[in-house]
């Protein structure tokens, strides 16, 4: 077997053994309170169904705007209840800023996380791939201004996402890097399409516009992404804009499966910390 399709192989267990420990745990967890709406969507032609987590305190104070964390893979049944859980725990501590969630729940989420492909087993790991512009386009247009209209948000917004979405997170911040003010990647599946996205890396840095932002990264001892990982941290090393705040964790610890959930509580508090006007 040629040694690419051996590596796809690998790389789609890790994402399917990884989706299974999600399901179960997102059964096991006690959600905190959150509100449901579809939302048509003319870029994908396909309606999307969103949930939402407001925090403690929202409904009362209405003069208070909050920022705004994004997930892909945000159904019940995916990432949305221990990331809910985990900002709601942090904030009720007083741990981490008051923020509102926002999961999308996927569809085709294999199409909607990857960019196009000249890797031939790439392609096989689901009927549709390459749709991640699109994805983009429904965020940026369609989503992102329905929330500003149903809720009280601030220009301050994140998103987050592990294995291909985590792919995704990165893929947006080299393409649209004005769309979020941070962006949190755990486990990108940075083998994509022969790590093109990481290969082209230095000379997007170069020409980003110097503004402040925030870029996490963190893999997983099983992740198979040692090279993709280093050619990212190369080229910020060499090439981060003035005003780029970034930082990698090798979590030696912790697996592809489990690097979400355990990893997520503490990235939380570290990246969107109390203001003194918070307290």
């Amino acid at each position: 077997m040629p040694r690419m399709m051996k590596r796809s192989g690998v790389h789609l267990l890790v994402i399917l053994t990884a989706a299974f420990a999600v399901r179960a745990f997102a059964d096991d967890k006690l959600m905190p309170p959150h509100v449901a709406f579809d939302i048509a969507s003319t870029a994908l032609n396909e309606t999307r169904h969103i949930n939402v987590y407001t925090p403690p305190g929202y409904a009362g104070a209405k003069d208070v705007r909050y920022p705004v964390l994004y997930m892909p893979d945000g159904g019940l049944q995916e990432d949305f209840p221990h990331v809910a859980t985990d900002v709601d725990t942090a904030i009720r501590a007083g741990e981490m800023r008051p923020m509102i969630v926002i999961g999308i729940e996927n569809t085709e989420r294999r199409r909607d996380m990857t960019d196009p492909t000249e890797i031939d087993s790439d392609r096989k790991i689901a009927v549709h791939v390459g749709g991640s512009a699109i994805f983009r386009r429904f965020i940026a247009d369609e989503l992102m201004p329905e929330i500003r209209h149903r809720y009280r948000t601030t220009n301050n917004t994140a998103i987050v996402g592990e294995s291909l979405a985590g792919l995704f997170v990165l893929e947006t911040f080299f393409e649209q890097p004005k769309l979020f003010e941070t962006y949190i990647a755990f486990s990108p599946s940075l083998w994509w399409n022969n790590q093109a996205l990481m290969h082209a890396a230095g000379e997007r840095l170069k020409r980003m516009q110097q503004k402040k932002k925030t870029l996490y990264v963190a893999s997983a001892s099983d992740d198979g992404i040692e090279a993709g990982i280093a050619e990212l941290q190369s080229a910020l090393r060499a090439n981060a804009p003035q005003g780029l705040k970034w930082s990698y964790e090798a979590r030696s610890d912790l697996k592809h499966s489990t690097i979400y959930v355990s990893a997520s509580p503490n990235v939380f508090r570290k990246l969107f910390p109390l203001k003194p006007k918070d307290n």
